[in-house]
């Protein structure tokens, strides 16, 4: 046993001291884990970003273009200053414009249009394919699909017939939200255990 498990598993217990109650001790590792996250990322971003893009080419390659995104970057440090905060807004609007800008595209590309391409499928089974099988799964992705779709279609009634179809839609966000949910917690159970394997384990030695 080293001294870096001792400190981690001493921490760890010390973030597990909140399934009792709120307490020094886990709002020291609290404060040490978000300190030591920030200073991380800052480390790699002045090593990754700042060094090769801008030091680098300002003194060595002498490009002088990079002093445009350096000034505009260093606004945004103008909101620390009352007086100089207004400046900090046109640098602001820059990268919300091309994040979004950016963001925007690739979104509609994954979220939207690959899930809408997947709903377009034909209901003749493939050669390789068991063919029953292959009708019922396209049956139930259709009935989900339009099902979910009519349930938030507001602007008619949900009554008869179609409020029928659209309380089945809800029968599908529940098994979805279920499924997610069960995902989450499985992968926090994980962690936990994880955790606990290191502690009996890489620790006391209980588990070797």
């Amino acid at each position: 046993m080293d001294f870096s498990t001792t400190v981690a598993a001493i921490l760890s217990l010390f973030i597990f001291s909140f399934l009792y109650r709120d307490n020094p001790f886990y709002k020291f590792a609290e404060h040490l884990l978000v300190g030591v996250s920030v200073g991380y990322f800052l480390v790699i971003s002045i090593d990754n970003v700042l060094v090769p893009k801008i030091a680098d080419r300002l003194l060595r390659q002498n490009d002088w273009s990079v002093i445009v995104p350096l000034l505009a970057g260093a606004l945004i440090l103008a909101r620390l200053i009352p007086k100089w905060s207004r400046w900090s807004q046109l640098a602001l609007a820059v990268v919300i414009g091309v994040g979004a800008g950016v963001a925007i595209p690739a979104t509609l590309q994954a979220q939207i249009l690959t899930q809408m391409k997947a709903t377009m499928f034909s209901f003749i089974p493939p050669e390789n394919s068991i063919g029953w099988l292959y009708i019922l799964e396209r049956i139930v992705i259709l009935l989900g699909l339009t099902s979910v779709l009519a349930y938030f279609f507001f602007s008619k009634e949900h009554r008869g017939v179609f409020g029928t179809y659209a309380r089945i839609g809800t029968y599908f966000l529940m098994i979805f939200f279920g499924a997610t949910f069960g995902y989450t917690v499985m992968s926090r159970l994980s962690l936990l255990i994880g955790r606990i394997q290191f502690l009996l384990g890489d620790w006391l030695g209980f588990l070797n």
